[in-house]
């Protein structure tokens, strides 16, 4: 099995015990991924969901095995958990397994850069805690959702790669991307106010890699629509990539280019033409 070599990583929004965690491409990128930092962005076991019905597979207890076994070989493992896993805010300082939880966190690149690493759901508008758009929105997504997860169903039935629904639909809708670029800007402005070159979050489901303001804005993406993860090379350079049957590179940022690429060309160009081997891309260190 090929690796796959990085100094850090970071996930978010995977949605363990939710029937839309893809498990399975997270396992595979994680049994190939060789880091001496994994940060664990939130919404990693979706505590809410399962307070409501269970939907615990084999898989997402092997992606938790698999995270556990990390810390076991050495590498250092951080929980920083979100609003779906908010419970676990409590346990603030703790280890678990050799997993370190904390609120939020300071990451140093290879280059010297300083990033704030946080969910991203303190960025929320004030609005947006109104009963009926919560519910709102979460019943658009889980429609999103369930077609993404019809899709992906009838794509593998025919053998072919996986290719998220959603993300056709955020960069289709106006309101969408007018919501996402909102967030980007006060994530944006938060970091600068604070001294930081830059933040890195996930939260809303759209992985990026953009300039905004002299910061640099990072946003991981989920493993429920668009199987996206962050890793930073031995040079500091950030690298977006996608992680499916066909993993491809969505953007990447050094001290001297920074190369934005929204999750959205994961949907609006050619997989043949993305195609990528990013292992091959990663020598051992």
């Amino acid at each position: 099995m090929a690796t796959f070599h990085c100094r850090t990583a970071f996930i978010s929004d995977v949605h363990l015990g939710t029937p839309d965690c893809k498990a399975a491409y997270l396992l595979d990128f994680l049994r190939r991924l060789r880091c001496e930092k994994l940060y664990l962005v939130g919404d990693i076991i979706d505590l809410e969901a399962l307070g409501r019905r269970s939907g615990w597979q084999a898989e997402h207890g092997a992606v938790v095995a698999e995270l556990l076994a990390m810390a076991r070989r050495g590498v250092e493992v951080i929980y920083i958990p979100g609003h779906h896993d908010a419970p676990l805010r409590g346990l603030h300082g703790q280890r678990i397994g050799g997993v370190r939880i904390v609120p939020d966190a300071v990451h140093e690149g290879a280059d010297g850069r300083r990033y704030r690493v946080s969910h991203g759901d303190e960025f929320d508008p004030e609005q947006i805690g109104r009963r009926w758009m919560l519910w709102l929105g979460e019943t658009m997504h889980r429609f999103i959702c369930w077609g993404n997860r019809r899709m992906h169903g009838v794509r593998q039935r025919l053998e072919l790669p996986y290719l998220p629904l959603s993300i056709i639909v955020k960069s289709h809708v106006g309101r969408a991307l007018a919501y996402i670029r909102a967030f980007e800007q006060r994530v944006a402005d938060d970091a600068r106010a604070r001294g930081f070159d830059g933040h890195i979050c996930g939260h809303i489901h759209y992985g990026q890699v953009r300039q905004i303001g002299g910061v640099l804005y990072l946003n991981d993406g989920d493993w429920v629509e668009h199987c996206t993860a962050l890793v930073e090379d031995h040079t500091g350079a950030m690298e977006l990539i996608h992680w499916s049957e066909q993993p491809a590179s969505l953007g990447r940022a050094s001290r001297e280019l920074a190369l934005p690429s929204p999750a959205a060309a994961l949907a609006l160009a050619p997989l043949a033409r993305r195609r990528r081997d990013l292992s091959a891309l990663r020598p051992a260190a």
